[in-house]
């Protein structure tokens, strides 16, 4: 479980990674998959289809749910386009184009690697725009909190869909 900030660029970066004791593919399966979201990412109540193929660029799609607490108790929204999906090396990128969280223009990547004995490394690193009012360090340890929770669920969410299909 490792967490890293990098410099550059003039916007703040973050990474977070961990293992999922799964098969790379059962991993893909799940986190490749819009439909799929709230069943890894916690704060994600509803992602909707919005325009397009969902593992082709271009594919836009609107998240909301509670990834940032707002004041007024409403959910958060964030409109992303997929930037590029790629089956075979088991990544894609998406760039957060709209939102009521600030995160306009952060962009997101993937990359899942066959770590062997049926385990995966995922890689989930960040880039978003300086944000006013609020500290580097702040934004990007709680994102690197977030998308660490996400990847804690992975393996989760992937033995519950193994017991529900052994079941039916």
């Amino acid at each position: 479980m490792n967490m890293a900030i990098e410099m550059g660029n003039g916007k703040w970066h973050g990474s977070v990674g961990g293992i999922v004791s799964a098969p790379i593919e059962k991993v893909w399966t799940l986190v490749s998959q819009t439909k799929r979201l709230p069943e890894w990412m916690p704060m994600v109540e509803r992602c909707t289809s919005l325009a397009g193929d969902e593992d082709e660029a271009g594919y836009v799609r609107l998240v909301s749910g509670f990834m940032f607490p707002e004041q007024d108790g409403e959910r958060s929204w964030i409109k992303e386009r997929l930037v590029s999906m790629n089956s075979s090396s088991h990544s894609f990128i998406y760039k957060m184009e709209a939102s009521n969280v600030g995160l306009d223009g952060s962009v997101n990547s993937l990359k899942l690697v066959d770590y062997g004995d049926e385990s995966t490394l995922i890689h989930w690193s960040f880039e978003i725009n300086p944000l006013e009012d609020v500290s580097k360090d702040n934004i990007v340890d709680y994102l690197g909190f977030l998308y660490k929770s996400c990847i804690n669920k992975i393996e989760g969410a992937i033995e519950a869909t193994s017991r529900n299909v052994s079941s039916a």
